[in-house]
């Protein structure tokens, strides 16, 4: 889960995001396992991978590793308890990044723009910039950010809508502590437009 190689030594393809799960602490990612092997076998069998040429072989995989398998905080290290747990949490288990940071030519994520907002994946619009340049966030505070995670719901009124729903959900079932970690990390971020 943090290298993204199979049981079998085969490299993963980084639409798992074991390049977000390689900043998690081993005993985050021990605990994320344990869970999910609670959960009930999912019937079915998922297809084949059918990727065009120079994508279908792996073994390049292991050269973009190299590039962008960082295992390094992107943003801060060390600093206040609060963000700190923030951090663990957003560029973690969380992945914020994977659909919030814009990516290069080789599907990397541009680190000097984490979170800075990118073209939705899902090839609709865009997926907002969270730091405190951020159109959408630029004026809330922490508790706003920690509501919207619980609720759904912005400052304005406004809710949260796409493929957000699912996470915003999920973000609803952690504790008022981690929203409110999640908050502070976010806001201590520096303002990108």
């Amino acid at each position: 889960m943090q290298r993204g190689v199979s049981p079998d030594g085969s490299h993963y393809y980084p639409s798992f995001p074991y390049t977000s799960y390689a900043r998690m602490p081993v005993e985050d990612v021990i605990d994320l396992k344990a869970f999910l092997d609670t959960l009930p076998p999912v019937a079915g069998r998922v297809e084949g991978h059918s990727l065009a040429y120079p994508w279908s072989l792996r073994r390049g995989i292991g050269a973009w590793k190299r590039r962008y398998l960082v295992t390094e905080p992107i943003a801060f290290g060390t600093s206040p308890t609060l963000v700190e747990r923030g951090r663990m949490l957003v560029e973690g288990a969380g992945h914020c990044g994977e659909c919030h940071t814009p990516r290069d030519s080789f599907g990397g994520l541009l680190r000097e723009r984490w979170l800075a907002g990118a073209p939705d994946p899902e090839g609709k619009g865009r997926v907002p910039n969270i730091t405190p340049g951020g159109e959408n966030i630029s004026a809330w505070s922490a508790a706003d950010i920690a509501y919207y995670l619980e609720s759904g719901f912005t400052p304005e009124f406004d809710t949260v809508g796409g493929s957000m729903v699912a996470v915003q959900e999920n973000m609803a079932k952690l504790s008022d502590e981690d929203r409110a970690a999640i908050a502070a990390y976010l806001l201590a971020l520096p303002a990108l437009d």
